[in-house]
């Protein structure tokens, strides 16, 4: 009888009943076992990725949360930050535009796609060269804003008085009295009034960005299987 190594065929030769032609019967050794992968360390090493993942989240939050703090204490340069970077938006934005624009000349919303593409790099060009400009009119522009939207509000929380008339006349009264602050202030106002809406819209972002980082970690811990013990 001759057996072959682990893997290969195993030859067991043996003598017929009778002492006649000798009967070859050839087996099958089972090699080594390959099952399916391991379900629970998949989705432990999927738990880990969604879990740093979050962490990026969370930490983006907190630079601006910083950001927006920065911003709030000093104003001045969070109105010319925000107006640099809105400037160089236009101006990108308007390149985009009209290479878009050039690409697909030849249809019938060609020229409109050109002259919107060519506001846009000219008024970014304006807002970079002239922040401070900018800003003053930018300021005016959210004061009369405010000041006709809290108007409507007003008016039309009068004229109605649907169910939610309280809060509609609340609103329309404040915004009607921050565009009368803003206006009676102007153009110092422009110095502080931009900033401070940008620094409040990245504070926000960040702690939005901060909640959902941190939910979605906890809910990742919750739903995601504890790793096998160490053999």
């Amino acid at each position: 009888m001759r057996r072959m190594l682990s893997g290969h065929p195993v030859r067991t030769i043996k003598k017929g009943a009778r002492g006649g032609t000798p009967m070859v019967r050839r087996k099958t050794h089972p090699g080594p076992e390959t099952g399916p992968p391991d379900a629970a360390a998949e989705m432990t090493r999927e738990g880990k990725r969604l879990s740093r993942n979050f962490g990026l989240l969370a930490g983006l939050g907190a630079l601006l949360i910083a950001g927006g703090i920065v911003g709030l204490i000093y104003t001045g340069v969070a109105t010319l930050t925000s107006m640099l970077l809105f400037g160089w938006l236009l101006l990108i934005g308007g390149v985009v535009g009209l290479a878009h624009a050039v690409a697909s000349r030849g249809t019938r919303y060609f020229w409109l796609a050109a002259v919107v593409a060519a506001l846009n790099i000219a008024a970014g060009i304006i807002v970079i060269r002239y922040p401070v400009e900018s800003a003053e009119a930018l300021t005016m522009f959210a004061a009369l804003l405010f000041l006709t939207g809290g108007l409507f509000r007003l008016v039309g929380s009068v004229v109605v008085r649907g169910p939610q008339f309280g809060w509609t006349l609340l609103q329309g009264a404040f915004g009607l009295l921050l565009g009368i602050l803003v206006l009676v202030d102007w153009p110092h106002s422009s110095l502080y009034v931009l900033g401070t809406f940008f620094s409040l819209a990245l504070l926000f972002d960040g702690l939005g960005l901060v909640a959902m980082g941190v939910g979605g970690r906890r809910i990742v811990s919750m739903v995601t299987p504890a790793p096998p013990p160490a053999k």
